[in-house]
């Protein structure tokens, strides 16, 4: 999206009025959106995220139904989707999902809140409670099952993070802690959802700073809140800051890891611990220190019966609370002019010093001019050249 100049002829932006411009334009595009026609079983996150008081799916709403919001990451940050048909052969690949597909998508309008997950499995057939490979997606039908979700279907432009996007639901399931949407485990074209591109490079939203306080208990324990007014609920699908954390665990610090091997465990040094899960592209070696975590307040409680737990972040950016600090090089070289009068190059410690000692290295010719290099021993050096003649 270009950024546009609301100032008057001749008038300089004053230090920040590009951004206020641009999110401005970014809130007259939404409701402009909002008010759009042909936006019908228009849902909110709020309410496709209701819960009860054992934190299952409180939704009691009908499909099909469309959503919006702001994309949080690519379609290919969190799961595999690289084909891989697995028959179900008696029972050899029970379980198994083969490519798999998910993305996050954060509420933007006024009064809504939350965020909401996609996704799609290759091998539904593999499943228990199917046991039929002819319920699974060949290779061939997966593949354009992923680039049907993964470019806008107008343009043919690739989604990426931060753009605003809507989505049309035709099944929905509950799993893990959320409702999210889905096929409904059917390969049938009637169970397919769809992602449309509404402005592309929207802006990520300023992730929430929180710290484990805000979601776990003194004890360790998840804080679960069924009003969704705090604890792990209220950030749940949404991008989030935590700070201060440390690595206790680092085995899952891998992208190249599956879902399940890219957990770690941090804490806040209060006896709070906390899942942080990698993402598939690399983040560089694990802290050794203290940091703040970005990236998706996300829900695993791995049950389809309960959801008051297994609150985790889905990590996108780490930043170090105590970067290491710069140092200056362990060799200064100085030079000048070979030309002209003669000069005597000197040295001190201290800006302003009135003691000045003759640096004895002796200069080399290098491309015409006179060069010393100085071993440093100290953290600063000041140079002057003084003539002789």
């Amino acid at each position: 999206m270009s950024v546009i100049s609301l100032c008057h002829a001749g008038q300089a932006a004053a230090p920040g009025r590009a951004l206020r411009v641009y999110r401005t334009l970014n809130t007259v595009m939404l409701a402009m959106l909002l008010l759009a026609p042909g936006w019908a079983g228009a849902e909110t996150h709020t309410n496709l995220q209701a819960v009860t008081a054992t934190g299952t799916s409180a939704w009691s709403g009908t499909h099909p139904f469309t959503l919006r919001g702001v994309l949080l990451c690519n379609p290919d940050d969190m799961l595999d989707p690289t084909p891989n048909y697995l028959p179900y052969n008696d029972g050899e690949n029970l379980g198994r999902m083969g490519g798999q597909w998910q993305i996050a998508f954060q509420a933007v309008e006024p009064g809504d809140r939350g965020g909401t997950f996609c996704w799609m499995g290759q091998n539904y057939g593999n499943l228990s409670w199917i046991r039929n490979s002819d319920l699974s997606y060949t290779n061939e039908a997966w593949t354009a099952e992923i680039l049907r979700l993964s470019f806008d279907p107008a343009t043919m432009r690739p989604f990426r993070a931060g753009d605003l996007i809507e989505v049309t639901a035709r099944r929905s399931l509950f799993f893990g802690g959320k409702r999210n949407i889905n096929e409904a485990h059917g390969i049938d074209p009637t169970n397919n959802f769809e992602i449309r591109l509404l402005v592309a490079g929207y802006g990520l939203p300023a992730p929430e700073v929180i710290t484990l306080a805000d979601v776990k208990r003194a004890d360790n324990t998840d804080i679960f809140d069924p009003t969704r007014a705090s604890g792990g609920e209220y950030y749940q699908g949404m991008r989030v800051r935590i700070n201060n954390l440390t690595l206790l665990t680092t085995n899952g610090w891998n992208p190249t890891n599956a879902w399940g091997n890219r957990l770690c465990t941090a804490t806040d040094g209060t006896g709070r611990t906390f899942p942080l899960r990698h993402p598939r592209y690399s983040l560089g070696p694990p802290p050794s220190g203290s940091f703040d975590a970005i990236g998706i307040f996300n829900q695993e409680s791995g049950s389809g019966i309960q959801g008051t737990n297994g609150y985790e972040l889905f990590v996108q950016q780490v930043i170090p609370r105590d970067p290491p600090h710069l140092s200056i090089a362990a060799r200064a070289a100085i030079s000048w002019p070979t030309n002209g009068a003669t000069y005597v190059l000197e040295y001190a410690n201290e800006p302003g010093s009135t003691n000045w000692s003759v640096l004895t290295n002796a200069p080399v010719t290098i491309e015409g001019r006179n060069t010393v290099l100085d071993d440093l021993t100290v953290p600063q050096r000041y140079y002057r050249l003084r003539r002789t003649n």
